[in-house]
């Protein structure tokens, strides 16, 4: 049975959810919008606010200055750092009725490769940066091989005046907006195209879901804004009812995690959300000092997600704020992906709800509660279905088998930018003989295995990366965990598992990062304690164990292990191997 999330009030998406903005600046426009604190100008840091009526005046200025260099429909790129001109920009590009590119500034390390794929598909006409960052930019494009974009605008120094020459347009609901480019966990960076109707959908839905307060409750984030789930949060939680967003930079929260923490602590109402990381991190790296100077009880919703939710992650998180005030049922673990625009499902009601299932079975396809595979629920759905689906048949499996999530709904993309072979493969699914009322047309296939169990989503993994040996499925993050835990000598979710195709079936290979307690001990000790615990507990023979240097394995951007990234690397011979 599908999980349908209540639908939207009919005709919640016929207005584009940017034209609230010049509602929130006529209403209210002395009123906190954006605050940006800025760590790099100040440890302390420094706080930099715009209220409704500044950020309308400037984004319409930035409408109107890239009006002069574009025409509507050509792409705007963004090489900038997280600012409040990237907001701003984001905006403006769409009241301008161009197709933003969130993007980042080149200097930005570990990116290199995506930038370059991101840019050169999305062929922009115009770049937007700003004056700190433009030497980084000019270098990028000067070794790039496509033609220079007709201009580069720097966003901080565009005169304000020039909002009043802006007449404004009129916005399509299904206007492509921005071009969202996927993180590439299993293949290159495909830029999703995510319309008005899209964003305002995906908008109401996590409103939806959390129930947060009009104009009270307060958005906290430092999650990139070139990432899905960093951008909707901070467009979404504002926009719809006119909510107060704090913004900082991700390098911020990864030099001091205790920052994020604090900046929750100064609100009575918050709502917030990152990756699985990102909990654990302020989970191990926080101090009783640092812990004894926060007041948690005022989060209202965490969100987890963009990664695979790790039980202990979610327990640890919990015991290590409790004495915060952190409430057990403030945590959200979550499922969405950039297809979706973002939000997709989350556990909103309660606490987490952690299920034990057979190992074996579930490698067989079939959810059975009880032995030593714990999964984190994600959930139900708001304002869109979710079918769980043999991926061959086409035909929905029922509630406790294993099967490819589809979604369906008003937030789902029309499709991949200038890519109509691989639009057809994901996003025109057919529902064979659907039932309860569900379409059967307009469906996403998301790539990722689940199981719907006592009416809730729990996601199991990726289709693409299943690792197969003599006709038993094996769950890769599996093997990972069996893997960190074998030998205190490797980094805690810095492992990649994949299957090699070999003359005789798949062969299984494990890369992992070293971790410092690692260091003097012997490659042969480490990998000997890996195969004989991956062995043990999966009845599976490694045919290649890889110590490699910290930073080895390959990740996404929103932090998931990329494993066909790793498996090209292993291949290449590229890896940064310790003998």
């Amino acid at each position: 049975m599908a999980l349908s999330g209540r639908p939207l009030e009919p005709g919640a998406l016929d207005e584009p959810l940017i034209t609230a903005v010049a509602r929130r600046a006529a209403e209210m426009p002395s009123a906190p919008a954006l605050t940006f604190v800025d760590y790099a100008a100040d440890p302390a840091g420094e706080r930099q606010e715009l209220t409704w009526g500044q950020m309308h005046r400037r984004a319409r200025a930035i409408a109107a200055r890239l009006r002069e260099v574009a025409e509507p429909g050509e792409r705007v790129a963004l090489l900038m750092p997280q600012s409040l001109e990237y907001l701003t920009t984001m905006i403006g590009a769409m009241y301008a009725r161009l197709i933003a590119v969130p993007l980042f500034s080149p200097d930005l390390p570990g990116h290199g490769d995506r930038l370059i794929r991101s840019y050169g598909d999305a062929d922009p006409s115009v770049v937007v940066t700003v004056t700190s960052a433009l030497p980084q930019v000019e270098r990028f494009l000067d070794e790039q091989s496509a033609p220079r974009p007709k201009d580069i605008v720097l966003a901080d120094t565009v005169n304000v005046s020039l909002a009043a020459s802006w007449p404004g347009e009129e916005i399509a609901p299904d206007d492509v907006a921005y071009l969202q480019y996927t993180s590439g966990s299993t293949r290159a960076p495909a830029g999703v195209q995510i319309t008005h109707r899209n964003i305002t959908a995906n908008a109401l839905q996590v409103w939806a879901a959390y129930e947060a307060r009009p104009r009270v409750t307060v958005g906290v984030s430092w999650l990139p804004l070139f990432h899905d789930m960093g951008l909707i949060l901070a467009l979404a939680l504002p926009l719809v009812h006119g909510n107060h967003l704090v913004l900082t930079d991700p390098v911020a929260f990864v030099m001091e995690p205790f920052r994020w923490l604090e900046l929750l602590s100064e609100h009575d109402d918050v709502i917030t959300a990152g990756p699985n990381f990102a909990y654990e991190y302020c989970a191990s790296r926080v101090t009783e000092e640092e812990k004894a100077r926060l007041r948690l009880d005022g989060l209202w919703v965490a969100l987890n997600g963009a990664e695979p939710i790790r039980p202990d992650t979610v327990r640890m998180f919990a015991d290590a704020f409790a004495s915060a005030g952190l409430r057990p049922a403030a945590q959200s673990p979550g499922y969405g992906l950039a297809e979706a625009t973002v939000y997709v499902s989350s556990k909103t009601r309660g606490e987490p709800r952690f299920t034990a299932f057979d190992r074996v079975a579930l490698a067989g396809g079939e959810a059975r509660p009880g032995g030593d595979t714990v999964l984190v629920s994600c959930g139900t759905p708001t304002g869109q279905h979710v079918a769980i689906v043999d991926p061959e048949s086409r035909i929905e499996l029922p509630d406790g088998r294993v099967g490819e999530i589809w979604v369906n709904g008003p937030n789902v993309s029309p499709g991949y930018w200038r890519n109509p072979g691989r639009t057809a493969e994901v996003f025109g699914a057919v529902l064979e003989d659907p039932a309860g009322g569900l379409p059967a047309e307009g469906w996403l296939r998301t790539g990722d295995l689940g199981v719907v169990h006592d009416g809730e989503l729990y996601v199991t993994g990726r289709i693409k990366d299943l690792i197969i040996v003599d006709g038993r499925n094996h769950y890769p993050q599996d093997v990972e965990v069996s893997t960190q835990e074998a030998h205190e000598g490797i980094r805690r979710d810095h492992v990649a598992a994949f299957a090699l195709a070999g003359e005789d079936g798949e062969r299984v290979v494990v890369v992992a990062e070293r971790a410092r307690r690692g260091e003097g001990v012997p490659v042969e000790d480490i990998a000997r304690a890996v195969r004989s615990a991956v062995s043990a507990a999966h009845e599976l023979r490694l045919d290649d164990f890889v110590l490699v240097e910290p930073g080895g394995v390959p990740r996404t951007s929103s932090g998931k292990i990329a494993r066909s990234a790793c498996r090209e690397r292993y291949l290449a011979g590229t890896l940064p191997v310790i003998r």
